[in-house]
């Protein structure tokens, strides 16, 4: 077996501050079980970390940034009653960094994998998933023929947020910054796309809709698109804002909300799988989406561990159309 490591953030900056340690595999607390890795989602969320932009959730350096993963269990702490050793698990949001080899994790943040999902589809979607579990299930019930918005259609959580909103019956506008990603907004089953570079996507979004607007706009972008967001709701229509890829959104006057009567949000997906049973039903939702072989959820690369940094840098571009992955370097390469 290669020597254990971790991928620890050395100090806040780029990528290059991302730096390889080496580890001793964790012994578990009672309440806990040693997982070895075998494949790492990479999310935005590490990036906010890394750059120290996470606010009041931002770890000092050094830390391990990482919030999923999947993994085998290899040893149990002595309160484990219903994990085995070599049982497939994951888990997010647990409060450990998943870019390691090996991690220890509190038994009741993890989520048993019962199914057949391949672990790098699995790490890449899980977080995807859940999180549109709540955008479309928990925000404000969408029945069928309900418009909405989905920016960033062509992203990691855009692809299932688009191809989820459809099997609800749904109307999706959806947005993408190059006619590629307008052309895989389109197959992934949106009704329209809107490439936001070449034209105006609030004007758009009002002619396509006839000046109606749309019910809910989802706004993975943050600043660039939250003031044209507001502009695209219909009256009682609600912006979710729940990521900021081109950065924060900047405050805003309350009155502009006033005359139609609309509502902003900022959810996160830590707060609604805070509860165990609630993550555990939104899992089994998110297990059946990425269980389908009809929904398409497309991996950019995937990595060894140990190159995290080029991980961030790939994701920091903007010109990926899919999930980044990493799997620990003696899983790519047994030889090692």
């Amino acid at each position: 077996m290669a020597s254990p490591f971790e991928m620890q953030v050395t100090a806040i900056g780029g990528p290059e501050v991302i730096q390889k340690r080496s580890i001793d595999i964790p012994t578990p607390a009672p309440h806990q079980v040693v997982l070895a890795h075998t494949a790492i989602g990479v999310n935005f969320v590490d990036i906010y970390l890394r750059a120290g932009q996470a606010h009041s959730h931002n770890p000092q350096p050094p830390f391990v940034p990482g919030i999923n993963a999947v993994g085998t269990v290899i040893a149990l702490g002595a309160q484990i009653k219903d994990l085995q050793l070599g049982q497939k698990v994951t888990y997010t949001n647990a409060g450990v960094g998943s870019y390691s080899t090996h991690v220890a994790v509190a038994a009741d943040r993890l989520i048993p994998v019962d199914h057949g999902v391949d672990d790098v589809r699995l790490a890449a979607g899980l977080v995807r998933a859940l999180t549109c579990q709540y955008l479309l299930k928990q925000m404000r019930m969408l029945n069928p023929g309900t418009r909405v918005l989905v920016h960033a259609a062509a992203g990691g959580v855009g692809q299932i947020l688009v191809q989820w909103a459809k099997r609800l019956g749904l109307v999706v506008l959806a947005t993408a910054g190059s006619e590629i990603k307008v052309k895989t907004a389109l197959a992934l089953g949106a009704d329209f796309a809107i490439n936001y570079r070449d034209a105006d996507f609030v004007s758009e979004v009002h002619r396509i809709t006839q000046g109606q607007g749309v019910s809910v706009v989802f706004d993975s972008v943050g600043k660039d698109t939250f003031e044209g967001s507001l502009k695209c709701l219909e009256p009682k229509g609600l912006v979710v804002n729940f990521g900021t890829a081109s950065g924060q959104v900047e405050g805003f006057a309350l009155q502009d909300l006033h005359s139609k009567s609309l509502w902003v949000c900022r959810p996160t997906l830590r707060t609604y799988i805070a509860n165990r049973e609630d993550m555990l039903a939104m899992s089994a939702e998110a297990f059946d989406i990425l269980g389908d072989p009809t929904i398409r959820l497309d991996i950019e690369s995937v990595l060894p561990l140990s190159l995290a940094s080029e991980a961030h840098r790939l994701l920091e571009s903007r010109t990926t159309q899919g999930a980044i992955v990493l799997i620990p370097d003696d899983l790519i390469n047994p030889q090692e």
